[in-house]
């Protein structure tokens, strides 16, 4: 079990509130932004930032040996989003038309059961996004059923059957399962407006991955499926912020610039609404820090595309500012190195490192001497 939050007020540092970058104090009581005169870390050098909400992240999928039960893998991957800013992931889990392997509908329930038993132990918010194969008709019912049991409020979907269908080493049992899929083809589009109609009485947002051009994008808009994420062409992302629908793009584009989509150019044009980890947790502080001192945005600009924008897009309201009575989700930010050196969930303590470390420790002595 997570031990209690702490109640504490973090001095000297610069503050992201209000959209600007501020010499203000930040007090934490019962897991939220509070008031008044508590225990005092001196945080001089260091910036304090919104904690990192993450839309889509796929980087468990590493944490998954063979050798390691689901436990462990969480266990890794919740470490490592703490490390790196995280406090509210949805981790990207496929519900394919394969019976077996990790991206399967069994896959996927058992990594569903597997957080509801680690949860209690986890140290950011962690959650399921289901990218759903859009040739996966026969699931309907096992797919909604599990989206009640484990109440799932991110879905994505995605056709990746056209790709599959273009490799060349396909086993007789891999090409016929690839066969019976598209023998759906038909049924598709009223399976997804079946799911659309359910995932809105049930709260539920839902998109669609890699849109290829401006055509899919507003197939999948019109019935209702509004995230944008990780488009392929700028057609997709224009035509998702002509009719409104955020477009979510991955993080590590933005420094690495490994895509054929610009996604620095899309951020300038203003067809970008949030940044995702995709595989990579710490490419979300790294292409804040890369906009904001590349001159690309301010950087209270820049952070709301991985704190701020992502928490209004998935409606969770009590997280992705500093503000009065929102949750304590922070990041300790050394200001000289631009590394995260603390992390805070819910007023927790979720990560500590460097110098930021011992100035904590003298709050901890601070907090004994009290309780004695």
């Amino acid at each position: 079990m997570m031990t209690a939050p702490l109640s504490f007020r973090l001095t000297g540092a610069t503050v992201l509130r209000d959209g600007q970058m501020l010499d203000r104090s930040v007090a934490i009581e019962d897991g939220r932004i509070s008031k008044g005169p508590l225990p005092e870390v001196d945080l001089r050098g260091y910036y304090i930032l919104p904690g990192i909400v993450d839309l889509h992240g796929a980087a468990f999928l590493r944490h998954m040996a063979p050798d390691q039960t689901l436990h462990t893998a969480l266990r890794a991957t919740d470490h490592a989003a703490a490390a790196h800013g995280v406090t509210t992931a949805w981790l990207s889990q496929g519900w394919g038309w394969s019976e077996q392997g990790p991206h399967s509908p069994a896959a996927a329930e058992s990594l569903l059961d597997a957080l509801e038993d680690y949860r209690p132990e986890a140290l950011s918010d962690l959650r399921i996004q289901i990218a759903c194969e859009t040739h996966t008709v026969d699931t309907a019912e096992r797919l909604l059923a599990a989206v009640r049991r484990h109440r799932i409020d991110h879905v994505i979907f995605r056709n990746s059957l056209p790709d599959a269908l273009m490799h060349s080493d396909l086993t007789p049992e891999t090409h016929a399962r690839l066969a019976q899929a598209e023998a759906q083809k038909r049924a598709v589009p009223r399976y997804l407006c079946r799911l659309a109609e359910a995932f809105d009485t049930l709260g539920v947002s839902y998109g669609s991955y890699a849109d290829t051009d401006g055509e899919t994008r507003e197939t999948f808009s019109m019935i209702g499926a509004k995230l944008c994420v990780c488009p392929t062409r700028r057609s997709a992302a224009a035509l998702a912020h002509a009719v409104g629908d955020p477009v979510v793009l991955r993080a590590g584009d933005v420094t690495k610039n490994t895509s054929p989509l610009s996604v620095t150019e899309l951020i300038r044009s203003r067809l970008c609404d949030a940044l995702a980890s995709d595989i990579s947790y710490p490419s979300l502080a790294a292409a804040a820090f890369h906009l904001a001192t590349s001159g690309v945005m301010t950087l209270p600009a820049a952070w709301a595309l991985i704190s701020q924008r992502p928490a209004q897009i998935l409606r969770l309201h009590d997280r992705g500012v500093i503000d009065y009575g929102r949750r304590a989700d922070l990041v300790i930010v050394n200001r000289d190195t631009l590394a995260v050196e603390g992390t805070l969930s819910r007023g927790r303590i979720t990560h500590l490192s460097g110098k930021a470390a011992a100035r904590f420790m003298g709050l901890r002595a601070d907090l004994a001497m009290a309780a004695e």
